[in-house]
């Protein structure tokens, strides 16, 4: 059998990871047909239909199966490989693919790359937003930002920002006429902006605590999204009620055009961590960027 390519092995990992030939082409560049190509050549060498194509779907065969798991592996330890080779140059390089929500990317990771990118001109850093807890090992990231509380025990959890607090807002116009709620309960009373969360298929649960008791409220309203700042726009604009990061509504609070309720139910919990597997081979640039991000509050 002849020697394949590293390339084509890749891409058809990239494909089979997906599902999908138009994120996996979108992932590496290339065209969707060129993908495609690509596939069918290494199928045609191999001898062997490696992935089942439908209108709607791409998934593996049997053998397709069986490469991915072993090819897998592989390939990772071939790039991570070929990552810890900029040990040998004199500045630090490569590309650090990272996972996390809007409020963690606008409001700690951003502010920290702005700082530390212009230094390090080598090194490349992509932020990928997601509302869900991403697998990063399966889809290829270097790390995730998360809250602690849902990082999984075997990652590696490094702080990178202080304790947050959680705020319910409403404009001054959505209170005419009603009573604010003085007890999480109230809230089913209210239309509140809702938050979808990919990886559990649902809206999100708003959560509190007062006392060490805790609650979480399914809420109701008009509106849902996945964006935290279309969910202050919804507040700002009388809408309804929002349950967001406190950092994100303080200057509409203190200027009046937002008003806080439920504060004695918000208690500080823990901050932004950046998570990443314990066996992961840590690069110059990714031992950098570590450093650059943690919290030393």
């Amino acid at each position: 059998m002849p020697h394949e390519n590293l390339n084509d092995l890749a891409a058809f990992l990239a494909v089979a990871r997906a599902r999908s030939f138009t994120r996996a082409a979108a992932k590496l560049g290339v065209t969707q047909s060129a993908l495609s190509q690509t596939i069918r050549n290494l199928e045609a060498r191999l001898g062997l239909r490696l992935l089942t194509r439908t209108t709607r779907s791409v998934a593996p065969t049997e053998a397709g199966e069986r490469l991915a798991s072993t090819l897998g592996t592989r390939l990772d330890e071939i790039e991570a490989e070929l990552s810890a080779l900029s040990e040998l140059r004199e500045k630090p390089a490569g590309t650090i693919r990272i996972t996390a929500d809007e409020h963690a990317a606008n409001r700690v990771l951003w502010p920290a790359l702005a700082r530390f990118l212009p230094g390090y001109p080598d090194i490349r850093v992509e932020i990928v937003i997601d509302f869900g807890l991403a697998d990063i090992v399966a889809e290829r990231y270097d790390a995730g930002v998360r809250n602690v509380e849902i990082v999984a025990k075997d990652m590696i959890a490094v702080p990178i920002a202080p304790p947050m607090r959680m705020a319910v807002v409403g404009s001054p116009g959505y209170f005419t006429g009603r009573n604010p709620p003085l007890t999480p309960q109230d809230l089913t009373a209210h239309s509140c902006a809702n938050l979808r969360l990919p990886t559990h298929g649902g809206l999100y649960a708003w959560e509190f605590e007062k006392d060490s008791r805790e609650l979480r409220v399914r809420v109701d309203g008009q509106v849902v999204f996945n964006s935290v700042f279309l969910l202050v726009q919804a507040a700002l604009d009388g809408l309804s009620l929002a349950y967001v990061p406190e950092t994100e509504v303080l200057p509409h609070v203190e200027s009046g055009r937002l008003v806080r309720v439920l504060e004695d139910w918000c208690e500080p919990f823990s901050g932004y961590h950046l998570y990443y597997p314990s066996r992961r081979q840590q690069s110059p640039a990714f031992a950098l960027l570590v450093e650059a991000l943690r919290h030393r509050g």
